[in-house]
């Protein structure tokens, strides 16, 4: 049993075949359709569809003003692309820690991050939960800076009603194949800032404006653009997302009731007002429970899991260049060692789900 699967069909092999024969293949009047659809789902006023999340990060974090030397404070608990994009800009990722119930961003520890060469906050919506806006958005207002949500795996999540990619300055989205809908790889940036918006637009291509008849070359942009290939696919994934929602969140209900009870293992948790898009279904294991021997016993049975995601100050490039010790941020520690992410998409059956949980619950019996 596969971790994930996306859900796609004929109407996306359709798609693009209707791309490909019209002969405009580079960003175009799909890319300028999946913006419209994304940016309208979010409430936001803007869309700019870009070759990757990762991209589009390091776009927001440029047209947002982050400079060489800056700091932008991240969670310490993520993909390593958040971290990547800030050192991409020439700017220092400032590690915050993380609430274990939810794994976002700690926004009691926020305020004490920040220094006089803070320059943007990037909270990051664990798995599909929107991290906790309210106070964070406070926080970075007293200090005049902006907000940035790297909201990849969040699409169809939301934060006192409302989106997240709404919820700070700008948010990004991913539609990597493991992402709540995809493209094969793309990202979308959404803001309702103007002034932003026109900064991402001019960066994303080249540093151009067009002009009536060339182009004027105002900036050293990016060639961050999505193909109408790919956006095609997104148009159609769109049109699917009420459903992939839907069943999503019936697959996490039906986890919670079967991991009711299992010795050593504690579901997701969802807080008040939020709406969690559960891109992943993540589990946070005991610390007496071998986490990758789990992953070793699952795998002997078929069923295909992983860690949640990584502590990035524990690996190589970070701990070698930052030197943080384990102590400073031990709920990502914990995090990185124990949470365990489970198999959900929208074709996995109840009946799978009992299985899973089921197999979790005999291998984890097996190491005591």
């Amino acid at each position: 049993m596969r971790l994930n699967i996306p859900s796609t069909g004929p109407e996306e092999l359709d798609a693009i075949a209707r791309v490909l024969e019209s002969g405009y293949l580079t960003q175009g009047p799909q890319a300028a359709e999946f913006e419209r659809l994304v940016s309208k789902h979010t409430g936001s006023r803007f869309g700019f569809a870009t070759s990757s999340a990762t991209t589009g990060i390091h776009l927001a974090l440029h047209a947002a003003g982050v400079k060489p030397g800056d700091e932008v404070i991240i969670p310490d608990f993520s993909f390593p692309a958040t971290a990547n994009a800030v050192i991409q800009q020439g700017a220092v990722p400032v590690f915050v820690d993380i609430e274990l119930s939810t794994f976002n961003l700690d926004p009691r520890l926020l305020r004490e991050a920040f220094t006089t060469r803070t320059r943007a906050v990037m909270p990051v919506h664990a798995f599909g939960l929107p991290a906790d806006m309210g106070p964070i958005n406070a926080v970075a207002a007293e200090f005049g800076v902006p907000v940035i949500e790297d909201a990849a795996c969040a699409l169809g999540g939301s934060y006192r009603g409302r989106e997240a990619g709404a919820l700070g300055d700008a948010g990004v989205f991913s539609f990597h194949p493991r992402k709540i809908i995809t493209t094969g790889e793309g990202g979308m940036i959404t803001t309702s800032d103007e002034s932003l918006a026109e900064r991402i637009s001019v960066l994303r291509s080249h540093g151009a404006v067009r002009g009536s008849h060339f182009m004027s070359f105002v900036d050293a942009g990016y060639n961050y653009r999505l193909s109408d290939v790919h956006a095609a696919i997104g148009v159609v994934q769109m049109g699917r997302l009420a459903s992939i929602m839907s069943d999503r969140w019936r697959l996490a209900d039906r986890y919670a009731l079967e991991l009711d009870g299992v010795e050593g293992v504690t579901a997701p948790t969802v807080p008040d007002g939020s709406v969690h898009a559960f891109q992943s279904y993540v589990v946070l294991l005991d610390d007496a429970i071998d986490r990758d021997a789990v992953i070793d016993g699952m795998r002997a049975r078929d069923i295909e899991t992983t860690l949640g995601t990584y502590s990035m100050h524990l690996q190589p490039y970070f701990r070698d260049r930052f030197g943080i010790a384990d102590e400073m941020l031990p709920m990502a520690t914990r995090a990185h060692r124990s949470a365990l992410t489970l198999p959900l998409y929208p074709q996995l059956s109840d009946e799978e789900v009992s299985e899973v949980s089921a197999t979790l619950a005999d291998v984890i019996g097996s190491q005591k």
